[in-house]
C-alpha cells in the first residue's frame, strides 16, 4: 500500500470515529430512548447496578448492560443525551473494528481462489459496514439493539477465525474461543436468550451447509469449559437480579419478555411476514446495488443448476456469512412482534457480503477505487449535514424536552406533569420524578379536564403541569373547572399549567 493509500485509510478511520460521536447531544426521540436513558439515570442516583426502576417502578423488560453503559457515561460526562448514547456509538465502532478483524485475519479467498490475509481487504469491509445508513442510524440510538449486535458480531468474527485455523496454532485458538464464550456471555447481558441462540445456531447452519455434521472436536471439547464461561458472564447481572426480585424476575423478564413478545402480538408491533426482508437490505444504503449483486452472485454460484456454468466457489466466508444472515431472518420474521432494530444483528453479515464484492469491484480500476471512496465520504457528509441542520429542527417537534424547559424557566420547576388524552414516554427523561402514573407504575391518561380536577382535589398540589395534544387544547383552556396557562407548544403536544378555578 502505497503512502498516499494509508493516509486515506487513516483519515477514514479518523472520519468514522468522529461522525459516529457526532450529534449525540440531539435530545432523545421516541418512547424508547428516554425510557432507557431514565431508567439509567433512576439506577445511577441509586447507586442500584441490578435492579432497573422507572419512576420507581421495576422495569424488567430488558437486560441490564445499555443501562451500565449509560450509568458508567453518566459518570462520566453527566446526566445528559450525550452520555446516554455514548455506550451505543462505542459499541457501534466496535462491531465496525471487528469486521476489520474479520477482514484483517480471516483468510480471505481471492478471485484465483487463493486465500489470504489483507490489509487493504480488512479496510474496505470496515468503510462499507461503517458508513451503511443501518448502523450510522443504530449507534446513534440509546437502544438496545446495537448493544446485542457489536457482543455477536464479535463472537462469531472470533469463531469463523477460529473455524479457519490454518493462519492460526496454539494458544491463539483457545483465545478465540475465549472471545467467542465471552461475548455470548455479554450477548446475553445485552437482550436476553437471544444472545445465545443466534451464536449457537449460526455456527451449528454454517457446518450444515458446508455439510459437516458437527463443527471440529476442539470446538465440541471447548463446550465443556465454554458454556459455563458465557453463564458466569451474565451471572453477574442475572444471578443478583434473581437473588433481589425472585419468580416476579422470571415471569416478566423471560415468561412475558421473551416468549411471549415472540409467540404473539401482545406488544402491538404486528409487521407481515416478509418485513425483515424488506428492511434489511434497505439498512445497506448507500450500498443497497452491492449488496443485491453479492446476494445474487451467492445464490449463483451456491446453487447446483448454475454451478456447472460458474468457475467461482463458494468461499468459507461467504458461506458463513449466509448463515449468519439467514438465522436472524428466519427467527424474526415467524415473530409476532416485529421492529426495525431487531434484525441489527443480521446486518454485519450483509455488510462484509457486500464489502467483498465491492473489494472486487473495486480491483479492475483507480477510478472505481475513487468513485467507492468518494460514495463513502458522501454518505459521511450528508449525515454530518442532516444532523446539524435538519434533524434538531425536525426532533424539535417530537421532543418534550424544550417544553419543560420553558415550563421551568417560567417557574413551574416542581409541578406534576400529566398527560391528558396523550401518553408521552418521552417526558419520563425531561420530567424526572414529575409525572402522575397510575397504580402498576405506567404513565396514567388523563381523559377530561374534570379528571384533571378531580386529582387536584384529591392531592395536595396547588397546580399541575399538563401535556396535551394540541387537537385537545380547547377543551382544557374552555374549562370551566380549570385555570390554565398555555406555556409553550411545538407541533403535536402544548404544555399548560392548570390550577383549580
Amino acid at each position: 500500500m502505497t503512502k498516499t493509500g494509508k493516509f486515506i485509510w487513516i483519515t477514514f478511520a479518523l472520519l468514522i470515529v468522529a461522525v459516529y460521536l457526532f450529534g449525540l447531544t440531539i435530545p432523545l426521540v421516541g418512547p424508547d430512548e428516554p425510557r432507557y436513558s431514565q431508567i439509567a439515570r433512576e439506577m445511577y442516583e441509586r447507586g442500584d447496578w441490578i435492579t432497573p426502576k422507572l419512576g420507581g417502578f421495576d422495569w424488567f423488560e430488558k437486560p441490564v448492560l445499555l443501562y451500565w453503559l449509560q450509568i458508567a457515561s453518566y459518570k462520566l460526562f453527566g446526566v445528559n443525551e450525550f452520555a446516554a448514547r455514548f455506550g451505543s456509538a462505542l459499541f457501534g465502532l466496535g462491531t465496525v473494528a471487528s469486521v476489520w478483524l474479520l477482514g484483517r485475519f480471516g483468510l480471505i479467498q481471492n478471485e484465483k481462489g487463493d486465500e489470504r490475509s489483507s490489509t487493504e481487504y480488512a479496510n474496505w469491509l470496515a468503510l462499507i459496514a461503517a458508513s451503511s445508513i443501518g448502523l450510522i442510524a443504530f449507534s446513534r440510538g440509546a437502544s438496545f439493539d446495537i448493544i446485542l449486535t457489536f457482543p455477536i458480531t464479535a463472537a462469531l468474527v472470533a469463531y469463523f477465525l477460529f473455524d479457519r485455523r490454518s493462519a492460526f496454532s496454539g494458544w491463539t485458538l483457545y483465545f478465540l474461543l475465549f472471545v467467542f464464550y465471552f461475548f455470548v456471555g455479554v450477548a446475553l447481558l445485552a437482550k436476553g436468550l437471544v444472545g445465545v441462540v443466534f451464536p449457537f445456531a449460526i455456527v451449528t447452519f454454517y457446518h450444515v451447509l458446508k455439510w459437516e455434521l458437527v463443527p471440529s472436536a476442539k470446538f465440541c471439547f471447548s463446550l465443556i469449559w465454554g458454556i459455563p464461561l458465557a453463564l458466569l458472564v451474565a451471572a453477574t447481572w442475572y444471578v443478583p437480579m434473581y437473588q433481589l426480585n425472585g419468580w416476579k424476575f422470571i415471569d416478566e423478564f423471560i415468561i412475558q419478555h421473551h416468549f411471549q413478545r415472540y409467540t404473539s402480538n401482545k406488544y402491538q408491533h404486528p409487521q407481515p411476514i416478509w418485513f425483515f426482508w424488506v428492511v434489511l437490505p434497505l439498512m445497506t444504503i448507500p450500498w443497497l446495488p452491492f449488496f443485491a449483486a453479492s446476494a445474487w452472485n451467492f445464490l449463483k454460484v451456491q446453487t447446483s443448476k448454475f454451478r456447472v456454468q460458474s468457475e467461482e466457489k463458494i468461499s468459507p466466508l461467504a458461506l458463513f456469512c449466509f448463515a449468519w444472515l439467514l438465522v436472524p431472518l428466519v427467527f424474526f420474521s415467524l415473530s409476532g412482534s416485529k421492529l426495525p432494530g431487531y434484525i441489527l444483528p443480521a446486518l454485519p453479515a450483509a455488510l462484509v457480503l457486500t464489502g467483498n464484492y465491492v473489494y472486487k469491484f473495486v480491483q479492475r480500476s483507480k477510478l472505481r477505487v475513487v468513485a467507492v471512496q468518494g460514495l463513502a465520504f458522501g454518505t459521511f457528509a450528508v449525515v454530518v449535514i442532516l444532523l446539524q441542520a435538519v434533524v434538531p429542527n425536525f426532533v424539535a417537534e417530537d421532543t418534550t424536552k424544550y417544553l419543560m424547559k420553558t415550563a421551568n424557566e417560567r417557574g413551574f420547576r416542581e409541578q406534576k406533569l400529566i398527560n391528558l388524552h396523550t401518553v408521552s414516554h418521552n417526558a419520563e427523561f425531561y420530567a424526572p420524578g414529575r409525572i402522575v402514573r397510575a397504580d402498576g407504575g405506567k404513565i396514567r391518561k388523563f381523559l377530561g379536564d374534570l379528571e384533571v380536577r378531580d386529582y387536584l382535589n384529591r392531592t395536595s398540589e396547588k397546580s399541575v403541569l399538563v401535556l396535551v395534544p394540541l387537537e385537545f387544547l380547547a377543551e382544557l383552556e374552555n374549562s370551566r373547572d380549570l385555570k390554565v396557562e398555555v406555556l409553550d407548544r411545538n407541533s403535536e403536544l402544548a404544555i399548560a399549567a392548570a390550577e383549580p378555578n
